[in-house]
């Protein structure tokens, strides 16, 4: 097996899931990439997280504890590309707790999007025009024939389809009479019942069924054939594409300005908009081609990790957290702290990305949080990291400490200048030795030093 092999399927597994040990890049290695690239577009050819372990131990009506329990399936899915969609879906379609208060409603979304994320437009924009906590985030339910909100109807346009420049008010006015009598059943009050689901209803009596003109189409339209039109835009096939390539390829700038900036790489834009026409807005097949591009291919460690990304590779290059456990919490609120509120997203647009994800502040909890978990040579991960070090000899040099240690990290590429800071580090000690009882344990310990060292270099930022 090839460096080189090795390295394209660990930048793989960081865009299209969350990391993998080294065990585990080996193993999807020797089945060649384009095989796993099909897995990853098959999540059904793997077994789903266990329901049954993941509620005994880890459920209730807090959505601390859902954010949770989705970390765990994000760290121990064999599903990856399944959760890294529906964190993909949850930032283009941003819909916050902080509103509804109703944890079900907040669940039920993410697992919509876990179930069609890998559809097709239409049937993931009509799933999101019947999902409750999505209703209640627009105020749909207050969406009536004569007395039209047109909040839906303006962000599907702006921020879920098509973007700034592509509709006109009107086309919004009637987006809004389309989607009336689009609602949801009131769930049981939480005291004392406890937390149950809300489900959508369409009251036909509250609809209105005037004829309307949208985006050139003139008909009784209902909400169904608004997102016939919508999903049959270039402008669609567009705003989608750059949404992919800014989240699974390399940063872009923020949504709001696209219409304003061109992407970063056209001619990668037009490939994926030609994948979206050729399939009718497939989702699997705009990632099929993505996945196996050049230009995807080429773009290792152009994306500022968002924090999720930041938090779960660390943990599954610890080892830690296979079962689960309240500490989950803690990941939880470090994601937080970092600026990423999982089921919160700030406004209706999302996060920004890139580097917006960093400040002086939020820098500081993303290197402070790797720098800890990567600080005890007792994780199973860690444990891993040096067993393979042994093995390459009982004495490895600084040099060959720091780019052994890099390569079983997965592959990661930094700078010569961080190279050179890294191998200085390393001399301070001489060779490391793994001679004896106390040799080893001593050769742990500064393995653990060094992936902290290299956890703190500004390229660990980037995926």
């Amino acid at each position: 097996m090839s460096t080189s092999d090795l390295s394209l399927i660990a930048h793989l597994i960081r865009r299209a899931g969350f990391g993998a040990s080294r065990a585990e890049l080996e193993t999807l290695a020797a089945r060649g990439y384009s095989e796993v690239v099909e897995d990853l577009l098959h999540p059904e050819r793997f077994p789903e997280i266990d329901e049954d372990v993941l509620k005994r131990y880890f459920d209730g009506e807090s959505i601390n504890i859902a954010a949770g329990a989705w970390i765990y399936r994000m760290i121990n899915s064999q599903r990856p590309l399944e959760e890294k969609m529906a964190l993909f879906w949850h930032h283009v379609f941003a819909t916050g707790f902080s509103k509804s208060n109703h944890v079900p409603s907040s669940v039920q979304q993410i697992d919509t999007f876990r179930r069609v994320g890998l559809t097709n437009l239409r049937t993931i924009l009509l799933e999101l025009s019947r999902d409750p906590a999505m209703i209640f985030w627009l105020d749909n339910n207050e969406n009536h024939r004569g007395e039209p909100n047109e909040n839906y109807g303006r962000e599907l346009l702006e921020l879920f389809s098509m973007g700034v420049g592509n509709y006109t008010e009107q086309d919004i006015k009637m987006a809004a009479r389309a989607f009336t009598g689009w609602t949801f059943t009131q769930p049981v009050p939480l005291y004392p019942y406890g937390h149950h689901a809300a489900h959508f209803i369409y009251r036909p009596e509250d609809h209105d069924d005037s004829v309307k003109t949208f985006l050139g189409h003139t008909g009784r339209f209902n909400g169904e054939d608004i997102l016939d039109i919508i999903v049959k835009q270039p402008a669609a096939a567009r705003f989608i594409s750059r949404h992919m390539y800014n989240f699974f390829v390399a940063d872009e700038p923020q949504v709001p300005s696209w219409h304003d900036l061109p992407p970063r790489d056209p001619a990668a834009i037009d490939r994926l908009i030609g994948a979206y026409v050729e399939s009718n807005g497939d989702i699997r097949a705009m990632l099929r081609v993505l996945f196996n591009s050049d230009f995807f291919k080429a773009a290792r460690f152009q994306r500022v990790k968002s924090p999720i990304e930041l938090i779960v590779g660390t943990i599954k290059l610890t080892g830690t957290h296979r079962f689960p456990h309240r500490s989950l919490l803690d990941l939880e609120s470090a994601s937080s702290l970092m600026g990423q509120t999982l089921f919160n997203p700030p406004t209706v647009e999302g996060w920004h990305t890139g580097k917006e994800w960093i400040d002086g502040g939020t820098l500081n909890e993303r290197v402070n949080f790797a720098v800890n978990e990567l600080a005890d040579p007792n994780k199973p991960g860690i444990r891993e990291i040096v067993r393979r070090l042994a093995e390459a000899g009982s004495a490895l040099s600084p040099a060959d400490l720091v780019d052994r240690t890099l390569d079983l990290m997965g592959a990661l590429d930094v700078s010569e200048d961080t190279r050179t800071a890294l191998v200085d580090a390393a001399k301070a000690s001489g060779d490391l030795r793994f001679d004896g009882e106390s040799g080893r344990a001593e050769a742990s310990a500064r393995v653990a030093r060094m992936l902290q060292l290299i956890a703190a270099a500004p390229e660990y930022q980037f995926a």
